[in-house]
């Protein structure tokens, strides 16, 4: 059943509570940021509560509520979301606990959940087992305690399962206006992706961020980066689960590489959504995003009054998709004027103190930076202690970056080394006219790399649907090496010309047929060096009997001619994710795998230029390249192979459960490429 829009829940004109001391700290809280609206208690003894009469029960009110705060227990929750949702009312916050997340003597919680559903119908809910929502657009409240935000014009919509993190971030002094806090609990009906397409509708919404403890409906966030698109709004992602505890074992290399995080992180990207990982970040990257929007590039300028800071800028950016480049020829003479011979002119700049306290030769300074084409310009600036220090100064160099601006028409921000730095009353100033109030190095650094990536995501062609997650139940099954690899090579892979052996004997007899040099692998076994189940460059027949001989049990044996070296190699393989299915795994292969890694994780279904792109993003790549003076390898080959294994993946993705080319051999560039090993398994 699709839900009622949720535009009446989320903007509400009328709201009835139920319960009795959490439904009247909401109209407390409703009372405190002005709510217009009406505002309709329901109680079965109680005669007023805050001046306002009281109903008996839905049939009471005057009409069906727009949005309705239930806080009361769990079963007469049910019977009242029942209520509510024949009558028409446009929503529900479901406060109680007790639901799925319960165990022990509440284990029926998930039966009751699934009551609270059938009962809501097609009434949109949220929860249970959460504190609902604040709009401090409209003053209106479904909220049953305290928080930190207040009216505003336009702002960030932050939505989150934990009230808690809610609370805490609702508190905040850094300057984030905050439009909208939502929580959803359980998610029973209405997940955090359908709140957020919701939102953003909102014209006064700027930008969305979401924590998220994990995804439930996958086609839900698709429609989320969608509209994000679409309206222009970007959407960060704040994802819990990045532990070793939390990836999933599996048989093939391929696991070790590509557990929920390394995919979630894949999709997020794919679709256009940024991600961070921390709760500060989010906060800073909002900024951003609310002042600015994506970014054009990855480029920024810094300017600081010390060789410190200045350090602790350009360190901050190592190892991130974040660039200071150099100083523009026609930028050079303007800052070498005004801050005299002695500044070593570069970027991220130190400046001195050459021009502190002079707000002419500051805003010249700023400007002349301002002008060098960087998508964003940072000044370091921590302001000093209010109560015991005289702040004057430090004001004046911020007129100074907001008057540059204005000038330049360029994006700056003035940043704040310890977020305890940043006066919240010089927050909300900077905010206002437009310069990111930055808290925290490392944390501006993330804000403008996602900023930047959530552009140059925008920058190109819309993505394809994602792969289907579903799959079939059954039995899975290991298919031999030898199977593994008729089925790649009726996708097009190239493999090596083999034959099939019982006994020792017979290996040697067939490698005679073959031709001299081979290699010899015994069936049945999955990992197959460290079992010492491969013997390679054999070259007769009592080499081949002798190698079998000596080889674990096994369920027969695989005698392949020899390739010839390659100039690299790399593993291609899939593995079901329970939560977003099939994606492809990309990376060094061989005794690299672990190594060195270096891989890369591609959602499906995968063109060829994300394929080209992806390995290109290797460090494997420079072989590929022809590494000082090496041979080339044959890139075409690799993208041909790896596009033949993705479409071998979508067309087998109900049944397929694991894939892995492990390795895939690069040859010299026009030889081609080999799978030289291959596991599948699926379900029958």
């Amino acid at each position: 059943m699709t839900p009622r829009p949720l535009d009446r829940l989320l903007r509400p004109q009328t709201i009835a509570v139920f319960g009795g001391r959490e439904a009247r700290r909401v109209i407390e809280q409703c009372d405190r940021m002005g709510f217009a609206g009406e505002i309709w208690p329901v109680h079965p003894k109680l005669e007023e509560v805050l001046g306002r009469p009281c109903y008996r029960s839905v049939s009471d009110l005057p009409s069906a509520p727009d949005a309705a705060f239930v806080g009361v227990n769990r079963t007469l929750t049910v019977e009242i979301v029942r209520s509510l949702s024949e009558a028409g009312a446009g929503g529900a916050v479901c406060y109680a606990s007790g639901f799925s997340e319960a165990t022990g003597e509440l284990g029926d919680g998930a039966a009751l959940q699934q009551a609270l559903l059938e009962a809501a119908g097609d009434m949109p809910i949220l929860g249970p087992n959460c504190y609902g929502l604040i709009n401090g657009l409209d003053g209106a409240l479904l909220w049953p305690d305290q928080h930190g935000m207040q009216r505003i014009e336009r702002g960030v919509a932050i939505l989150t399962q934990s009230s808690n993190i809610a609370i805490n971030l609702t508190m905040q002094t850094r300057g984030v206006p905050i439009a909208y806090v939502v929580t959803a609990g359980n998610q029973a009906q209405t997940s955090l992706a359908d709140v957020a397409c919701a939102l953003i509708d909102d014209p006064r919404v700027t930008a969305v961020g979401l924590h998220v403890e994990g995804f439930g409906d996958l086609s839900a966030l698709e429609r989320l980066a969608t509209m994000a698109r679409w309206a222009r709004k970007p959407v960060v992602v704040l994802k819990v689960g990045r532990s070793e505890q939390a990836k999933r074992a599996a048989v093939s290399h391929t696991a070790s590489l590509a557990g929920s995080d390394a995919v979630a992180d894949a999709v997020l990207g794919r679709l256009g959504l940024g991600r961070v990982q921390t709760l500060p970040a989010l906060l800073e990257t909002l900024k951003l995003l609310h002042v600015a929007g994506p970014l054009a590039s990855h480029s920024i300028s810094s300017m600081s009054c010390s060789g410190g800071e200045a350090s602790l800028m350009a360190d901050a950016a190592v190892g991130r998709n974040v660039e200071f480049p150099a100083l523009q020829p026609q930028q050079l003479p303007r800052l070498r004027r005004v801050l005299g011979e002695m500044v070593t002119l570069s970027n991220p700049l130190d400046y001195h103190t050459f021009v502190w306290g002079d707000l002419a030769r500051q805003t010249e300074a700023f400007s002349a930076m301002f002008d060098g084409g960087y998508a964003l310009n940072l000044v370091v600036l921590d302001f000093p202690r209010g109560d015991r220090c005289d702040a004057s100064e430090w004001a004046m160099t911020a007129d100074a970056v907001m008057t540059a601006a204005a000038a330049t028409g360029a994006l700056a921000g003035l940043l704040a080394t310890l977020p305890e730095n940043m006066p919240e009353p010089i927050a909300d100033r900077l905010m206002a006219n437009g310069i990111i109030a930055f808290c925290g190095i490392d944390e501006a650094i993330t804000a403008a790399e996602v900023a930047a990536g959530i552009g140059q995501a925008w920058d190109r062609p819309p993505p394809l649907p994602l792969l289907d997650v579903s799959s079939i139940d059954g039995e899975i099954e290991t298919l031999t090496e030898a199977d593994a690899k008729a089925e790649l090579a009726a996708f097009g892979l190239p493999v090596p010309q083999g034959l099939l052996a019982s006994s020792p004997g017979q290996a040697a007899e067939q490698a005679e047929r073959l031709g001299f040099p081979v290699v010899l692998k015994a069936l049945g076994i999955a990992h197959k060096t460290e079992a010492g189940a491969v013997v390679l460059n054999l070259k007769d027949i009592k080499a081949v009997s002798n190698a079998a001989a000596t080889m674990p049990p096994n369920a027969g044996y695989l005698v392949e001619k020899m390739i010839d070296p390659p100039v690299a190699e790399l593993i291609v393989g899939a593995i079901r994710d329970p939560v977003f299915g099939l994606s492809l795994t990309l990376g060094a292969g061989g005794i690299f795998v672990e190594l060195l890694e270096d891989s890369i994780i591609l959602p499906l279904p995968a063109t060829k230029t994300d394929i080209h792109a992806a390995i290109s993003r290797l460090k494997l790549a420079k072989l590929i390249y022809g590494y000082r003076g090496r041979p080339k390898g044959d890139l075409e080959a690799a993208v041909g192979a790896v596009s033949a294994t993705a479409d071998y993946v979508v067309k087998n993705a109900t049944s397929l459960e694991e894939l892995d080319i492990n390795p895939l051999m690069v040859l010299p560039e026009g030889r081609g490429v080999a799978v030289v090993d291959a596991l599948i398994r699926r379900r029958r």
